[in-house]
Parts: C-alpha cells; sequence; structure tokens
C-alpha cells in the first residue's frame, strides 16, 4: 500500500509541475516549436537516468523515478505535437522535434546515469 500512495503523490506534484513548465516555456518561448514538452522530456530523461544509477531507497525511487517523473514527462503528447506538426506540413519541425526528443533524451538520460552511478 505504500508503494501505491508514494506513487500516487509523487504522480500529482509530476503532473502540476508539467502543466507550470510547459505553460511557462509557451509563454517564454512563443514558436512552433513544442518547447514545453521536450523541456520536461529531457530534463525527466536526465533525472530518471540519475536516479536510477544513484543509490537512492526504494521508496525514493518510487515517489520520484516512478510517480513525480511518470508524470512528469510525456510520451504520449509529444507523439501527438508530432503528428500535428506533420499534419500542418511542418516536416522539418517535426523531424528535429523528434530527434531532439530521442537523441537528446537518451544522451541526457545516459549522463545523469553516469553522474549518480558511484
Amino acid at each position: 500500500m505504500t508503494s501505491w500512495f508514494l506513487v500516487a503523490i509523487g504522480g500529482f506534484f509530476g503532473a502540476i509541475s508539467r502543466f507550470y513548465v510547459g505553460n511557462v516555456a509557451k509563454k517564454r518561448f512563443a514558436t512552433d516549436f513544442p518547447t514545453g514538452t521536450i523541456a520536461v522530456n529531457l530534463l525527466g530523461s536526465f533525472l530518471l537516468g540519475y536516479l536510477f544509477a544513484a543509490p537512492f531507497e526504494k521508496g525514493i525511487y518510487t515517489f520520484f523515478g516512478v510517480g513525480f517523473l511518470g508524470a512528469f514527462t510525456t510520451f504520449s503528447t509529444m507523439s501527438v505535437e508530432a503528428i500535428q506538426l506533420l499534419f500542418a506540413k511542418k516536416f522539418s519541425i517535426s523531424i528535429i522535434y523528434l530527434a531532439l526528443t530521442y537523441i537528446l533524451g537518451i544522451l541526457l538520460a545516459f549522463l545523469g546515469y553516469f553522474i549518480g552511478y558511484k
């Protein structure tokens, strides 16, 4: 029961944080490029890589890794935004968006893992 509670509370704060960071990025960088989603996904990739490698207790990983970062990052929104860009015939933006998300996401997860590994 404790794990479920940690995931639920972490998810609550992760979703609110995602909403806030996404809106701040949209307002600050008014462009066709989905800055809010890529910002949360790249930050989340780095942090999850770090949490996975660092010697944290299971409860901390459950709260932050599964709950908070699970709600903070969003694969589904990234997918829909890429499709919307394709439908709007913004092919180069869509390709750059997907490439940056995947390539930088994996590199940042590795960097976080490398920093967290002891």
